[in-house]
């Protein structure tokens, strides 16, 4: 009997010691898995956050190379509106320069047209007067089509831009502030004036 109860209580030490190492194992199991579980989850996390580092530098250099081209935009455009600038520049310099090369000469031959005028204001034999007026003219004409032009003055509003006022005078024969008298013819050349207009102002 006692014998009986003595493997019965080995039995049962021995089932409870199977029982705990199972448990230890299964503890043991549970641990490596978890474990395992963990270290999976932090390289992914790892993985995760590597990517969004690369995403991030991807993008930062994405943002740097259209800042780029956005400056060199800028650049272009800016160095082609200097270019329309100084064509533009350059071709009025030019036609200035072809509109009033003349001028120095216009000027003096502009005195010769004085004497021309004075000529023939005074009396002289008619076939003299006429050839006079022959020459005259075809100075003229030659002068304006060089873009040699007279201002208009008698009877018109004094301008001060055209007219150079020499005089005033009390006339009937014309309203306050016209031009009552040309002393000198003034000219232009191409719509530049070369000499303005010497006149006498009705008061």
């Amino acid at each position: 009997m006692t014998e009986n109860k003595d493997n019965r209580e080995e039995i049962l030490e021995e089932e409870e010691a199977k029982a705990t190492e199972t448990e230890a194992e299964a503890f043991a199991e549970g641990a490596e898995t978890e474990a395992s579980e963990e270290s999976g989850e932090a390289a992914e996390g790892a993985a995760e956050a590597e990517s969004g580092k690369e995403c991030g530098e991807e993008s930062k250099e994405e943002v740097r190379e259209e800042g780029k081209e956005e400056d060199n935009d800028l650049r272009y455009l800016r160095l082609m509106a200097d270019f329309q600038n100084y064509k533009k520049r350059v071709e009025k310099e030019k036609r200035d320069l072809y509109a009033y090369a003349n001028e120095n000469i216009m000027s003096d031959l502009l005195t010769v047209m004085d004497n021309f005028e004075r000529a023939l204001e005074h009396d002289a034999d008619e076939n003299f007067k006429e050839g006079i007026e022959l020459i005259f003219k075809q100075l003229q004409d030659a002068l304006e089509k060089s873009g040699l032009a007279e201002i208009p003055a008698l009877g018109e509003d004094f301008d001060p831009n055209v007219h150079n006022a020499v005089m005033a005078e009390e006339t009937e024969d014309y309203e306050s502030g016209k031009v009552s008298g040309v002393m000198q013819k003034g000219y232009t050349l191409n719509g530049k004036v070369i000499r303005p207009s010497m006149v006498k102002v009705a008061n």
